[in-house]
């Protein structure tokens, strides 16, 4: 039952005795409770990057050298991260088939693998990444014995190794720490790239280099505070996300031109003008109040460091740049994922959706096949004369332009429709369904045709080889014979008369009275090609010294 409401005079004597009668009391006492309980649970999840920003800034600063065994850090190196100091989170590295776990560490120029020994680490392996060595940091799978089984690894490749170096970050379960190591080692990777496109002198240099490390202090901050390492941390690691964002490269392209301002000599001029011309490097200088020296003789002007990149009164050529990145990206993060809907697996379903899709190209070839192969007399005879009445007055050049303009008129009719009408889902009829034997059986016989087209690729061009080379001096004459007679064709005759010929050669083929003839040049053309033998091949194994 439902309490009795007071009546409406009631209520009103209520309001009027007095704050300790009414229930307003009672609710800001509840918000006040709320608010009280918001700031206790919120306070230290908000503040906890922060705190976690310093105590990472504090450790890394106080990281000794001696911490990369026998091996010294040149001037200005900072060590950024290091894994694999815990044994149940060790980091593994793989060359060809031999695997050992380590110690990896990284610092502003190159990345450090330590393997472990008795009780003691090895001399530390210095894989650079600072000069331009061609390097390439990708996701690979890994797994004992050089099988491609854990998709846990980050893959160095250089002009400075032998072959791939792999660093396996094994956990049970994601590939977090692996993703996290990838993107911080891009980031050092591309902000050394960014300065070698870009001629700055060694106060942008540095400044480059210190925004990238305090990028890599925040995501490790904000990773190591919220246990996880989510996409949306990528962003703070700005010359790697440059490099995957559309528009990326103009993003660069106007930090370049601002931090061609740095310590610029202020002109005569407005005082807008003198503040825009007078930057600092704020990166550079906020790792130097932090204790992080990057070199000792960098020459920063005190006279400049009070003003930085702030624009008054107008939009900061870097925000521009930025945000038409945001719109592209919006635009290609929705067609991503149209992509991702219409992915289908199978052999069998992807073969049936692209025959669907070249249906209009499969049909024209098939008409045009059934007109050269003369089975109805009259339309192909037409077809024939059409065809060299166009080559012979020199239509061929316009069926191209008359392609495109044909598909842009198209194109424009599609547009001007799909705003009152919306595109309708192309429709493939699906092959039957199959079990896993029947795919695997689909698949070996697919590997098997491939393999088959790759033998007959190889002996073609082992019979070419060999006419070449004359081992069968008979054949190599006739050849050379014919391309003699084939260049002076080429040379005196006109390309009009040569596209007529070679079309009335390739349509008149199966004619009634050239088909016996016709046939009998080719048997005669595959005996002479059987004839020919191969050149010898000699397969040798490779020597790998691999590294154990």
């Amino acid at each position: 039952m439902k309490p009795a409401s007071l009546p409406v005079n009631d209520k009103r004597r209520m309001r009027m005795a007095g704050p300790f009668f009414t229930p307003l009391p009672l609710v800001w006492l509840f918000r006040l409770m709320t608010q009280q309980l918001l700031a206790e649970r919120l306070l230290p999840v908000l503040l906890l990057p922060v705190l976690l920003l310093l105590t990472i800034i504090r450790s890394a600063k106080n990281t000794p050298g001696p911490l990369i065994s026998n091996h010294q850090l040149a001037e200005g190196e900072i060590i950024l991260d290091v894994d694999g100091t815990v044994p149940i989170q060790p980091v593994l590295q793989h060359i060809g088939i031999s695997a050992w776990p380590g110690r990896l560490t990284l610092t502003n120029h190159a990345i450090y693998f330590e393997s472990l020994g008795v009780g003691l680490y090895d001399k530390a392996v210095r894989y650079d990444l600072a000069s331009d060595m061609k390097q390439v940091i990708k996701p690979e799978l890994t797994g004992p014995l050089g099988a491609r089984l854990f998709d846990k690894a980050v893959m160095y490749k250089s002009t400075s190794v032998a072959e791939p170096v792999y660093f396996e970050f094994p956990e049970f379960k994601g590939n977090s720490r692996r993703d996290y190591w990838l993107d911080v080692c891009l980031e050092i990777l591309h902000a050394h790239r960014f300065i070698q496109r870009n001629n700055f002198n060694e106060t942008q240099r540095l400044e480059v280099l210190a925004r990238a490390i305090l990028g890599i202090f925040r995501c490790r901050a904000v990773r190591e505070a919220l246990c996880c390492f989510s996409s949306h941390y990528k962003t703070l690691l700005a010359f790697k996300l440059a490099e995957s964002l559309p528009r990326g490269d103009m993003i660069l392209e106007t930090l370049s031109s601002r931090l061609a301002l740095l310590n610029a000599t202020p002109v005569s001029g407005s005082p807008h003008a003198k503040q825009q011309l007078r930057l600092s490097p704020v990166a550079l200088l906020t790792l130097c109040q932090l204790g992080f020296i990057l070199q000792k003789e960098a020459n920063l002007d005190v006279e400049v460091i009070a003003f930085g990149d702030l624009w008054a009164g107008e939009t900061n050529p870097l925000e521009i740049s930025v945000k038409q990145s945001m719109s592209d990206t919006g635009k290609a993060e929705a067609a991503r994922a149209t992509v991702d809907k219409v992915k289908v697996e199978g052999i069998d379903t992807n073969v049936a959706v692209m025959k669907e899709l070249l249906f209009p190209v499969i049909e024209s070839a098939g008409r045009l096949h059934h007109l050269a192969s003369w089975e109805d007399p009259f339309k192909s005879m037409v077809f024939l004369v059409l065809s060299c009445c166009a080559i012979l007055w020199g239509w061929t050049r316009y069926i191209l332009p008359s392609i495109f303009v044909w598909c842009a008129v198209l194109m424009l009719v599609r547009s001007y429709v799909s705003k009152k009408m919306p595109l309708e889902a192309f429709r493939v009829t699906a092959p039957p369904n199959k079990n896993a034997v029947e795919r695997l059986l689909t698949l070996q016989e697919a590997i098997t045709e491939v393999e088959g087209l790759t033998q007959t690729a190889n002996i073609v061009l082992l019979k070419l080889r060999a006419i070449l080379l004359a081992v069968l001096p008979q054949a190599t004459e006739r050849v050379a014979l014919l391309l003699v007679f084939v260049a002076a064709v080429l040379a005196f005759a006109s390309l009009q008369h040569l596209i007529l010929l070679v079309f009335l050669e390739a349509f008149t083929r199966e004619m009634p009275y050239r088909k016996e003839s016709s046939d009998r040049w080719l048997r005669r053309l595959r005996e002479w090609w059987v004839r020919i033998p191969v050149a010898p091949v000699q397969l040798i194994k490779q020597d790998d010294k691999k590294w154990k």
